[in-house]
């Protein structure tokens, strides 16, 4: 099955950029993400971390 993948996907012209964009999109993502970590304000980030604790919003169903 993998050796008629292969063999298929080489006779597809053009087809080795799709690996480089995949990793383009993949290290782009999480280094804008480490640096939104990093920029964060600490009042957001505190504010954020107590949302699942904060009893006031919930409702019953």
């Amino acid at each position: 099955m993998l050796k008629f993948v292969k063999n298929h996907m080489e006779s597809i012209t053009g087809i080795e950029i799709y690996p480089m964009i995949s990793l383009l999109i993949f290290f782009s993502f999480f280094v804008i993400l480490f640096w939104w970590v990093i920029t964060a304000k600490k009042d957001y980030i505190k504010k954020v971390s107590h949302i699942p604790l904060d009893n006031q919003n919930t409702t019953e169903l």
